[in-house]
Parts: C-alpha cells; sequence; structure tokens
C-alpha cells in the first residue's frame, strides 16, 4: 500500500496504473490488465479504461476508483467528466477518507477545471500529506489560480518533496511578481543537495530564474548541471529569448550539436523565436538548413517560419513556406496576414484576409489585419473591416484606436474608447496608442490631457506610465521646451521607480551579433564608424537633407551639435560599421528593439540614397525597407 502511495507523487497521471500492476492488484479484474499487456500507457489506454468499464462483473474497489479518476484526468473530455464525476457520486464513503483515492480524485477535478470541488475534498481530508498538497497546488497553477497556490504552500508544515518543488517554481515563474520573487527565490537557496542533482527540478528553477529577469543566476544553474538533456538547453534558451538575448541562443545551439544532443520540435521552435528576434537573415538561413526535413513539414514548425521570414524581412521566404502548405488553419493564415502588416504590405494582407474561409477567421486574425491597415494607412479599408467584425475584443478595439491615432483621427479614436469604457474597465494599451499617436502629432495639449488621464485611472501600472512619460518629454523637446522636458521625465521617473528602457540596435557582422546603444564607443572600430558618420553627414548635407532638431529629446552640452546628437543614435552606428566592411555591402540589416526615430529615419533614407544599397530596419512596431532610390516601404507610416 506505501508503495502505491509513494508513486502517487510522482507527475505521471497514469503512474497508480503501472504500480497496481506491480502489487498484482490487477488480478481481481482481468479488464484493467490487458490494458498492461498490451502496453498502453497513453490517452488512448485511458480511453479503452472507459470502454472496459461495462465488461465488469464486480464492485469497484479504492483501487478501481483510483485507476478510474486517473484515466479521467488523462483525457479530460467530455465523456471522462460524465464518468468521473459519476463514480465519484457513487464512491462508498468509507473510501473518501483514504487519501490516495482522494488525491486522484483532487488532481481529476483539477483537470477538470472544477476547483470548488477540488477544494471541497481537499478540506474534508483529515491528515493530509504532502502528496495531497502538490495535488491541490498543481491544480490552482494549472488553473492559473497562482496566488492561491502561494497561499496553500504557506501553510505546509511537511517535509517537501521534487514534486512540491518542481510546481512551486512554475507557480512562481507564472506569477512573478514581488511575492512571487521572494518565495522563489527562498526556497531555491533552501532546496536541499539531494534536489540539486534533479533535472526536472532545475529545469523549472531556471524557467522561473528567466521569468524573473535574473539570467546570471539562470545561467549558474545551467552550468552546474552535468548531464544536460534537451529540455534543460531548451529552458535556457527560451529565457534568453524572454530577455532579449536571443543571440546567446546560436552558440547554446553549436553547444548541442558538439554535444550530440537531438533537437526535437519544442527546441526547434525556441530557436526558430531566437532567429525572429534578432531578425538577422543568415541566421535564419543558416538555422533553416538545419532542421530535418520531417521536422521542417510539422505545421508548427512552418508557421514558425513564416513569422520567422516575416519577422527579417524577407516576405518572398515567408510567403513561398506558406504556398507549400496545403492544409492551412488559422494560426497559418494568421501569421502571413501578420508578416504582410510588418513589413509595410496592407494591401496584401487585407487581399489575404479576404481569401481566408471566415469560419478559420479569429481575433487573432482580425488584430493582425487591423494592424497592416493601421502600418500602411489603409483607414477606409480599417473602418470596413472593423465594422464587420461582430465580437469586438478589447484587443481588437485598441488595434483600431491605433490605427486612427497613427492618422491622427483622435475624436474618432477617443470616441471608441468612451464607448468601451460605458461596459468595461478602462484599458490602458488603448492610452498608450492615443498618446503615441498624439507624440507623432506633436500635440502637447491632447498628450498632457492623455497622460494625466492615465495616472489618475492606472496608478499602479508603473511600465506603461514610464512609456507615457517618455513620449510626452519627448514632445515638450520636439518643441524646444528642453527644460520642461527634463523636469518632466526626472520627476516622474524617479517617483513611478522605474528606469526607462535603454534603446538598443544590433546587426549581424561577420556572423557576429554585434550590439550598439546611443553613443556608443565601446566598438574595436569606432573611430572608423564615427568618421564614417561625419562622411555621411557632409554629403547628406549636400543632398539637401536638414538635421531637424525637434528630435532631439534634451538641451545640447557645450561640446555638442544638433547633428553629432542625431548622428549618435545606435541605428546610424550600426548602419555605419556595416558600411565601413570589406567589401562594401549592398544590403544592411538592423533590428532595433525601440521606435525608430522621425530624424533616423529620414537619414536611413538619405543614406541608402547616397551609398546606393538596401537598408532593412526593423524597430519595435514594424520593418522598414530602405532602398537605394530614397524611399521607404513604409511611406512615412511609422
Amino acid at each position: 500500500m506505501q508503495c502505491v502511495y509513494s508513486l502517487l507523487s510522482q507527475p505521471s497521471p497514469i503512474i497508480c496504473m503501472r504500480l497496481c500492476l506491480k502489487v498484482n492488484v490487477l488480478s481481481k479484474f482481468f479488464p484493467f490488465k490487458y490494458l498492461f499487456q498490451a502496453g498502453l500507457i497513453t490517452n488512448n489506454m485511458a480511453e479503452k479504461v472507459f470502454d472496459l468499464l461495462d465488461e465488469m462483473t464486480i464492485e469497484p474497489n479504492q483501487f478501481t476508483f483510483t485507476l478510474l479518476f486517473n484515466a479521467c484526468a488523462a483525457v479530460a473530455n467530455d465523456r471522462a467528466m460524465k464518468i468521473g464525476r459519476k463514480f465519484l457520486a457513487e464512491m462508498p464513503r468509507n473510501y473518501q477518507n483514504n487519501n490516495i483515492t482522494s488525491t486522484s480524485a483532487i488532481d481529476m477535478l483539477m483537470k477538470f477545471g472544477d476547483v470548488e470541488n477540488a477544494e471541497r475534498i481537499f478540506r474534508s481530508i483529515k491528515t493530509k500529506d504532502i502528496i495531497t498538497y502538490n495535488a491541490m497546488i498543481k491544480g490552482y497553477t494549472e488553473n492559473k489560480i497562482f496566488e492561491k497556490a502561494l497561499d496553500l504552500f504557506d501553510q505546509i508544515q511537511l517535509n517537501l518533496t521534487n514534486v512540491t518543488y518542481t510546481v512551486i517554481f512554475n507557480a512562481c515563474a507564472q506569477l512573478c511578481n514581488d511575492r512571487a520573487t521572494k518565495i522563489g527565490r527562498k526556497l531555491l537557496d533552501q532546496m536541499p543537495d539531494n534536489y540539486r542533482n534533479n533535472i526536472i527540478i532545475l529545469t523549472s528553477a531556471m524557467d522561473m530564474l528567466m521569468k524573473f529577469g535574473d539570467v546570471e543566476n539562470a545561467e549558474s544553474i545551467f552550468q552546474s548541471i552535468k548531464k544536460k538533456d534537451a529540455n534543460i538547453y531548451g529552458a535556457l534558451m527560451n529565457g534568453y529569448n524572454l530577455n532579449d538575448e536571443s543571440w546567446k541562443c546560436f552558440k547554446i545551439f553549436e553547444e548541442m550539436n558538439k554535444n550530440n544532443i537531438a533537437v526535437d520540435d519544442i527546441v526547434w521552435n525556441i530557436i526558430i523565436g531566437a532567429c525572429s528576434n534578432t531578425a538577422m537573415l543568415h541566421h535564419c538561413q543558416y538555422i533553416m538548413d538545419r532542421i530535418p526535413s520531417n521536422i521542417q513539414r510539422n505545421i508548427q514548425i512552418q508557421n514558425s517560419l513564416i513569422d520567422m521570414w516575416g519577422k527579417c524581412g524577407s516576405i518572398e521566404k515567408a510567403k513561398s513556406v506558406f504556398d507549400s502548405i496545403d492544409d492551412r488553419g488559422t494560426i497559418t493564415y494568421n501569421v502571413m496576414i501578420n508578416a504582410f502588416g510588418l513589413n509595410g504590405m496592407g494591401s496584401q494582407a487585407v487581399e489575404l484576409y479576404r481569401q481566408m474561409p471566415s469560419n478559420l477567421r479569429d481575433r487573432i486574425s482580425h488584430i493582425c489585419v487591423l494592424n497592416a491597415c493601421s502600418h500602411s494607412a489603409l483607414l477606409h479599408e480599417a473602418r470596413t473591416i472593423f465594422n464587420e467584425i461582430s465580437v469586438k475584443s478589447a484587443s481588437i478595439i485598441t488595434t483600431m484606436i491605433d490605427c486612427l491615432s497613427r492618422l491622427f483621427v483622435f475624436d474618432e479614436a477617443q470616441k471608441l474608447i468612451d464607448d468601451y469604457e460605458k461596459t468595461n474597465i478602462p484599458s490602458i494599451v488603448m492610452y498608450m496608442s492615443l498618446l503615441s499617436g498624439a507624440r507623432n502629432n506633436r500635440n502637447s495639449n491632447l498628450s498632457e490631457k492623455i497622460y494625466k488621464r492615465m495616472k489618475t485611472l492606472f496608478p499602479n501600472e508603473k511600465e506603461s506610465l514610464t512609456s507615457g512619460v517618455v513620449l510626452l518629454s519627448n514632445i515638450y523637446s520636439s518643441l524646444g521646451e528642453y527644460e520642461q522636458a527634463k523636469n518632466f521625465r526626472s520627476n516622474q521617473i524617479k517617483e513611478l521607480g522605474i528606469k526607462a528602457k535603454i534603446g538598443l540596435s544590433w546587426s549581424e557582422i561577420k556572423g557576429e551579433i554585434v550590439r550598439f546603444k546611443a553613443h556608443d564607443h565601446s566598438h574595436p572600430q569606432s573611430t572608423e564608424i564615427y568618421a564614417k558618420i561625419v562622411r555621411l553627414k557632409s554629403k547628406a548635407i549636400e543632398n539637401g537633407f536638414i538635421f531637424d532638431s525637434s528630435w532631439i529629446t534634451r538641451r545640447l552640452n557645450e561640446n555638442e551639435t544638433i547633428e553629432s546628437v542625431l548622428c549618435g543614435h545606435s541605428e546610424i552606428l550600426v548602419i555605419a560599421l556595416n558600411l565601413i566592411q570589406e567589401p562594401v555591402p549592398k544590403f544592411i540589416q538592423v533590428a532595433k528593439n525601440l521606435r525608430v526615430c522621425g530624424h533616423c529615419h529620414e537619414f536611413t533614407k538619405i543614406i541608402a540614397k547616397i551609398e546606393q544599397c538596401d537598408i532593412v530596419v526593423r524597430d519595435a512596431n514594424r520593418i522598414h525597407h530602405f532602398y537605394a532610390t530614397g524611399q521607404c516601404s513604409c511611406q512615412d507610416q511609422f
């Protein structure tokens, strides 16, 4: 009996069935024995449990109930729910005092999403052990009730198991607030040494630390693991993607190859995600060439590849993957529509949306096509599609507000917000879209009004408010009110307690990702980079280019000029680095974690014309294709 109980602490929902075979319990009811003889330990086996119920000629005992509850938990479909609830209702009262059976029932109900009845059974258990606590905490986590998971964890006065550590780390990773960070770190620090070799626990701990933004300690855990598998490599790379350090994934991928670690489709998806984030064509093609053909036929991989090619600006390759898929589903259409939108091909996005079978369209489809219209100034098309959508979610309305705000149709955008708030809680994302449009319009009065409204409605949304501070202070600077901009930014940022995000740009140089921040002098070729910028600046002025001081966000220092400040932006440094390479490239690719400013957009157009090259810049919102003609694909809608 104790043997049965100990194995119930394992994550597998069908572990009891394996165990019952060991203790020969199955000899009492032959039909279940067949399942083990066939070696069926998948969800199909659980379905067969239901098929064989009618063949039982004896009364079920506590082992039968335990097996059945685990089978129902494994399948968790309508049939399983009906059978599981029926047997739970009919279970004799004396079995309800059995922790094994009750724990299996809790797990089953949690899988059904029936948290209330799971809690009722949990409360009815007089002497709770760690396995019962684990089942409840795991159930809360699976049902995304993370605070309750931590509340229950705080009540535990028992020795923890490997399952407890894994589940709590997962809960902390998902919740990711101050309380979760404190609990997760403390639990990790106090974890006994015998658990520090458990790869499942360590994988969960790494994931948690990455979600906390603690890349350094996650890397330390990774380095401490002697025998690494694909899951632990995947957790590390996924963490890099989450923390904007995707370029590190490629070295980890090479390490996997060196150590002959097989890459499964999940890890391939993570690596493709890293390619999407870095947005460098060479890396994308390098990875693409190494994906086995059978993996490339996986629809999830194909969808990821469409997204990858779209985000690195190769719409032709994205379309090629899309065309190769015969049975296109909702996600396939959505990623292709989004790829068109990111690359300023709004008309093509609308055309594909119209071709998409209406029964496949979902909320994301509407958002992608409206976003594509927004980035291509297709206001009429956006209005038409928006009016056709029968159920308008908050995100759909937000996307339409963004479209209207980009085109300075503020009254209509504000009306959408007002109508939404008549029946819903206000959304800060809607106000940020409106504020962003007001910043592009340099409308300080409207911007001030929006920001004050945001502070009133969303006092705890500090990250979004910080972004609002940056936008509004930039408006003051663009109007020459540098002192007001400086004071406003300094006071508000101090009050919010969050630092503004540092702008970074990167490019691939000789197979390596090179990153710059504004006015960066850390690169070994800095002297040549700034000398090249001086030459570009002179040629631009000869071609009639005027450096617009309204894009300077602070007062100039003594040794600075308008040109030196504007030309020190990170994307300009990256472009200059590319242009001093030998041979001089005819195609340059740059990615940036913030939006490109108006000056850099205009300057990049003139650089492309002067150097007679194509430059692709992906910023936080979209992809700009700068051509040798001096034009940009966005048609100045950015």
